[in-house]
């Protein structure tokens, strides 16, 4: 009998250290004067649409940069001229955009052009430079291209999308 008091004292001295006390969660107060500020994606892929008219021709470019890798889309409307359409690819460094125009013109598909581009706050002006001799499509001194070409202006993205479709 002695071992059986024994063991049961034992035994309920064993349940008693294994249990935890519970600590009740602090209650967190939330600041009533403090205001939500809406999230902006400051990262995400960033749209631009730009147009120009000069008489009865129409040029149109689409430029989405997605952290510096750059895509678009660029048509060049010409009146009673052979068009061109395609495709931008390239890399924004600080404000100047250099791409590749891959395109469809005068019947043929697979042309490709380097073209850069210096981007202002409403504006995306064209550079002009010399040009490989061989190739007439990549440009031979990055550092003498001057931006006095063709001056796009900041336009209505749904008008342009329209247009490059």
């Amino acid at each position: 009998m002695k071992k059986l008091v024994l063991l049961s004292t034992f035994s309920v001295f064993l349940l008693n250290c294994n249990k935890k006390t519970e600590v009740p969660a602090p209650k967190v107060e939330t600041d009533s004067v403090a205001v939500a500020e809406p999230v902006i994606d400051t990262l995400g892929p960033k749209s631009f649409c730009y147009m120009q008219v000069v008489g009865k021709d129409s040029l149109f470019v689409s430029i989405d940069d997605n952290l510096g890798t750059v895509t678009g889309k660029m048509y060049n409307k010409f009146f009673e001229k052979d068009q061109s359409k395609g495709t931008l690819s390239g890399i924004k460094s600080g404000d100047t955009l250099k791409l590749t125009y891959e395109f469809a013109a005068e019947g043929k598909k697979g042309n490709t052009n380097d073209i850069y581009f210096l981007q202002k706050k409403d504006a995306l002006i064209e550079g002009t430079g010399e040009k490989d001799a061989q190739t007439g499509t990549k440009y031979i001194n990055e550092n003498k291209i001057k931006y006095d070409g063709t001056s796009y202006k900041l336009a209505d993205c749904k008008l342009v999308e329209k247009a490059l479709k």
